[in-house]
């Protein structure tokens, strides 16, 4: 078997009640007899602060659950638009020759899978003061803990195959700086550290109504002469790390493109794994404006399928603009891909002429 074949993605819902309650539900609703990984839990609080008590109920209740074997936590303020809460989770069948280590650092718990073919990190939940620092502070600060994590583990920074970037208010502008190219900036200046051989990770730079910075990623370093890891552009747009400055908003600091791969693949044991990058209704580096969430949504699915060709779809997260959009949209997307997990989130898109975003999973 390889790891491409034993890795699972699950989408978990609940029913309106107190969050701990609903958390509890969701967690009684895990997977039997597979090893939990990652837990991303999607939800709505009110303010910073309510996030912060809500993140600190989950980490407590996880806790209580998993004992010192804990996966990696991370909460998303993104209101899913088809249960008060959602979990997406990431298990894994384990073998014989794994070798699976549940590790903490700086109090966030983070997973080691090692076998004969790799050694694959899964880590999440960084973040910095979401009270009472700005988007550029906490940016720097989440990727000096990110780089003493890897180190720590001798993970090279060049080992991040996928990343997930969740950012407050991502197109709001501090005085005369942008969010996401604020976060551009500080991403940039992390990977700078580094040559990128095999492409920048997979990556999603998404909104998210509170929680500051919060970033999860996957990590990989493969044993087997045979496994590769191939970076995938889409001949229909251009790479986003190649994007003009005409593109490019506003930061006190110099204008970085964003640094991420349209794709990523992971071929193991003659197995793939693609990571889908937050994917949009873009077609060279410009936005298709003026034609409705639903001609976006038919543009972003064939920007999919040019990344994944025949590659089954293990699950898809959307990204809505406009909640008033998510009844047409999942009409489409049930007609589109009707086999597939798919997560609706309310959340804002880093451009403002876009409606919608689509990122997943892929395997073959």
């Amino acid at each position: 078997m390889s790891y491409c074949n034993n890795i699972r993605y699950h989408l978990l819902t609940t029913t309106q009640a107190d969050f701990p309650t609903m958390v509890a539900d969701l967690l009684e609703q895990l997977p039997a007899n597979e090893t939990i990984l990652r837990l991303a839990f999607f939800g709505t609080p009110a303010d910073n602060q309510e996030y912060v008590i809500r993140r600190s109920v989950l980490f407590d209740q996880l806790k209580h659950y998993f004992g010192a074997d804990r996966p990696v936590l991370s909460y998303v303020s993104q209101p899913p638009l088809n249960t008060p809460l959602l979990l997406e989770v990431h298990s894994y069948l384990p073998e014989k020759d794994d070798t699976i280590s549940y590790r903490s650092e700086e109090g966030l718990p983070y997973v080691i899978l090692e076998n004969q073919r790799g050694r694959f990190l899964f880590a999440g939940g960084f973040q910095g003061d979401v009270m009472n620092t700005s988007i550029h502070e906490q940016s720097g600060f989440v990727f000096n803990k990110i780089e003493r994590l890897l180190h720590k583990e001798g993970f090279p920074i060049n080992s991040i195959v996928r990343q997930w970037n969740y950012i407050e208010q991502i197109t709001f502008f501090d005085e005369k700086d942008q969010h996401y190219q604020s976060f551009n900036n500080a991403r940039a200046a992390f990977y700078k550290k580094t040559e990128w051989p095999l492409g920048y990770p997979a990556a999603t730079g998404i909104g998210a109504n509170l929680g500051g910075i919060l970033i999860d990623f996957d990590a990989v370093v493969i044993k087997h002469p045979k496994d590769v890891i191939t970076p995938i552009d889409n001949r229909l747009q251009v790479s986003a790390h190649a994007y003009s400055k005409e593109v490019l908003k506003n930061a006190s600091e110099k204008k970085e493109t964003p640094k991420f791969e349209r794709a990523k693949s992971l071929t193991i044991s003659e197995k793939r794994l693609v990571y889908i990058s937050g994917t949009a209704a873009i077609r060279g580096e410009d936005s298709l404006k003026n034609v409705g969430v639903e001609e976006q949504l038919r543009i972003t699915m064939e920007n999919i399928a040019e990344l994944t060709g025949d590659s089954n779809l293990s699950i898809l997260r959307v990204y809505i603009k406009h909640k008033d959009d998510f009844s047409k949209v999942e009409a489409l997307m049930n007609k589109l891909v009707p086999e597939v997990p798919v997560s609706y989130m309310w959340a804002d898109v880093c451009r403002d002429e876009l409606l919608i975003e689509i990122e997943g999973i892929s395997i073959d």
